[in-house]
This record gives C-alpha cells, structure tokens and sequence, in this order.
C-alpha cells in the first residue's frame, strides 16, 4: 500500500477500496518499518460504518484482535456508527495506575530487597485464582460491576481521593450487569485484586527525570520520588465478555446489513440492542478492572507502610483499552462519537471538563509504562490533541512470545536485571523471557514520535528498582 509522509511523525494510508476515511499512522520513519503488517488492519478498520476522520495508529502500534494495538477510532452515533468488541480488546479496561510515596530513593534503599519480597508476597500474580479482596458472593461482585472503585472505597478500601485521581472518578457510568454471562462472573468472582500474567506488572520505580517541574509538582512528582506502577485490567472476567459479545455481534451483522473484511471486526450499531449490551457489559468489566488496579494499590501501601514507612499517594488511573461516548468538534460541529481506543491512552488537554479541580490547569497524566529494564513515562495531554485526544500506551511488540523465548532465556534475563540493580519477584523464566526488553520497541522512541506528533507532552520518566511479574 501506499504511505505518504504528511509531515515529520505523521504518515497517511490514502482511501481505496472500501475504506470510508483515510488511514494516519503517527511514527517515525524506523517505527513505521515495523508496523507494516498492522496497516493492513489500520486499512480495515477504516471501512467500518460510520467511522469518522480517519482510521489512526499510534507510535507502538502492533497485530491485534481484528483491530491493531494502538489504533483509535471514532464512529458517529447518530450516523449510522458501530461498535465493535474489537476495537476494545479482551483485556478490557487494561490500564495503568500510579502511586507516589513520600519518600525518595536513598531513604528506600536500606529496606528495598525486605519491600520487594512483601510485595511479591502481598500482590497475586501468574494465570487462574488468588486475589486480594476475597467477595465471597456474587451479589458482591454485581456491585464491583457496577460501581467499580467507588464501591471499593465505600467498602472501606481506600479514601476518596482516589476516586478524584481516577479516570471516570472511579466507575464508568451504565454498567449493565445483565449483560454479563454466568461463565464471565464465575471467572471474576476471585480475581478481584491480581496482576494475571503476560505483560502485567507491579513496578517499584524511581522519577529519574523531571521535564515540566509545573505540571510535575500538579500531579505530585519531584525528581528522585519512589512511585509504584500497576499494569493490569480485567482478567479473565473482561476476556470472557469480549468473547461473548464478538460471537453475538458476528451473528447480528446480517441483520443491519454490515459486512466487514474481517471477522474479527464484528461490530453493531452503537443504539441497537446488540450495540447498546456490548457497551453495558463493557462498562462492567472496566468497572471490574478500575477496581482490580486499586485493591492491588491498596495490598501496595500495606506493604510500603509495614516494610518502609511510607504512605502511597494516588497520582492516576487510566485505561488504555476502552470504548467511549464522547463529545467532539468534527467537520464544524459538535458530533457524537463512540470513540474506540485499543492499546491507547486518552490524554485530555488543560481545561477539559472531565478533569478534577486540582488537574484541570495542567492536563491529564498519561501513564506509559514501559518494559523490564527500560523506563516508563508520565505525560499530559495538550491543546487540539489529535486523535480524539489519545495516545500512545506502552512500547508494542516487535516479537511474539514464541519468538521472545527463542530469542532470550529467563534465567539470562534474570541475572541481567539483577546486574542493573533490578529485583525481580514471582516471576517464571518462562513469563520473564516472553516479556523481555528486546521483545518491544524502544519506549523512548515511542514517546518522542508521540510528542512529535502532536499527541502529548512529556512530564516525567521513570526508571524501575523491583518488578513483580506474573
């Protein structure tokens, strides 16, 4: 296919075909040379009905489920628009969640290696059951669905605060747990504060650089500051309403006349029935994944106040696979969209309505963590942000974890992170092999092409003392 470079980190995918928009790849040149097997899905994610703009990728962009990993794409609701599971991902409401201590570095060191074997203790990681907050009745977990971290926090888990620093304030809103399958609840019933496996991590980390002492000290950060970063979503209660609601969706097609070049695009009107249950269903397992990130931050501040001393402060929680109903300003007017973000973060500019008090002169912090060994970044969100104010979410893949283990060994990789003064918890050398560095690309190649682009602004980078891997 034919890419045109439209300006430095911005490349276009001209119609063709069936496409309804162009396609917009944000990259640079090296990155874009390991994404060109996700344009054919940038392609066909630009056919969908009703899609607005255009079909975009970010830096990290990767093959996914039908949509690639780090595409972002909006549809117009009240033309025609669809929703698809696909656009979301399995993982539904995957994010990252940032917790600063007040304590620096030097103040940890002495305690580190005691802290690390608490938190590897105290954080439930690795495929099936453990948890932190046992329910111990569906009736209960019908609640987490639906009230997310507020009803954890009214459970007494947590201060309200958290709510306040937390994307949606906690919950998002028309959660339809009647949406949710019996197989879906049976796998989320004890899972309820785990990390799972794959690239699912508990980091601690140290602010190795601060860029915008501004916008730093708004969201709580100062150079040297121990933080703590959890990456992880709705385990396998999110992977079961995906799966549920693509078979539904593939079967519903027909009868809107949709077809799609990929199966793995079914998808509905966003206000039919089948539409509106994916996006009630979907609504609860984010619901389910705001809840488990907090209830790991909770397990977290237990151990940092029992092994350090230390109190945890919540800077953010945001998703990074999600689908939204948004306001935006598209062809001069204010149009309804369902924004679908796939491996990418929404970075919401200074001044926007959906942001707290206290963040709303500085912008949204935007997590990006990055993988074992390298750093990870906070960013904001800026003025006419792209893309339906998103971004990229991590690094992205250059290797399937097929082709990770060949390449790396776990015990290698161990010994190597340890070398960099990395302590590394719970982790099999199988899980550390197919997560190792040299599996993605560089994360701060990444950021610079998002900042290039127009997508953010760099505010901080972090760099990991101890991880606690799946």
């Amino acid at each position: 296919m034919e890419v045109t470079e439209e300006r430095p980190y911005r490349f276009r995918i001209a119609p063709r075909r069936d496409m309804r928009v162009p396609g917009i790849v944000f990259a640079s040149r090296r990155l874009l040379r390991d994404a060109e097997k996700s344009l054919e899905q940038v392609v066909n994610v630009a056919t969908l009905p009703g899609i607005v703009t255009a079909s975009y990728a970010m830096p990290d962009i990767h093959w996914g489920y039908g949509f690639p990993i780090g595409g972002v794409a909006a549809t117009d609701v009240d033309d025609g628009g669809v929703v698809s599971p696909g656009g979301v991902g399995f993982d539904i409401s995957c994010g990252v969640r940032l917790l600063a201590a007040d304590c620096d570095r030097p103040e940890l060191e002495p305690v580190l290696p005691a802290l690390m074997d608490g938190l590897g203790a105290a954080t439930p990681h690795g495929p099936g059951r453990g948890a932190v907050w046992r329910l111990g009745s569906t009736a209960r977990l019908e609640r987490v669905l639906e009230g997310g971290s507020r009803y954890a926090v009214e459970e007494g888990h947590g201060e309200e605060r958290d709510l306040l620093r937390c994307e949606d304030a906690g919950a998002v809103p028309d959660a339809d747990v009647g949406q949710v399958g019996e197989r879906a609840l049976q796998r989320g019933l004890e899972q309820v504060g785990s990390l799972g496996g794959g690239n699912h991590f508990l980091e601690v980390q140290q602010v190795a650089e601060v860029y915008d002492e501004t916008v730093a000290t708004a969201f709580g950060l100062h150079r040297g500051q121990v933080c703590v970063m959890i990456h992880c979503g709705s385990r396998g209660l999110g992977h079961q309403v995906c799966s549920d609601h693509v078979r539904a969706m593939d079967k519903a097609m027909p009868r809107y006349g949709i077809t799609v070049p990929d199966r793995q695009l079914a998808c509905a009107p966003v206000g039919s029935p089948a539409g509106r249950a994916y996006l009630g269903a979907m609504a609860a397992a984010a619901n389910y994944g705001r809840a488990n990130r907090h209830m790991l931050g909770e397990a977290a501040r237990r151990v940092f106040r029992r092994a350090a001393g230390a109190r945890l402060t919540l800077v953010y929680d945001v998703s990074h696979n999600l689908a939204k109903v948004e306001e935006h300003h598209v062809d001069g007017r204010t149009r309804t969209l369902c924004v679908h973000r796939k491996g990418a973060t929404r970075a919401l500019p200074p001044g926007h309505a959906d942001l707290p008090d206290d963040l709303r002169g500085v912008g949204q912090p935007v997590l990006i963590p990055g993988t074992m060994g390298t750093a990870s970044y906070v960013l904001t969100g800026v003025p006419r942000g792209d893309a339906f104010h998103s971004t990229c979410h991590g690094a992205g893949r250059v290797l399937s974890r097929h082709a990770a283990l060949r390449a790396v060994r776990g015990d290698e990789l161990r010994s190597r992170l340890e070398t960099q003064g990395i302590a590394v918890r719970g982790a099999s050398g199988r899980g550390l092999a197919e997560e190792a560095p040299e599996a993605y690309k560089d994360v701060s190649e990444v950021i610079e092409a998002s900042e290039g682009a127009g997508l953010c602004r760099k505010v901080a980078r972090l760099v990991p003392l101890g991880v606690v891997k799946g």
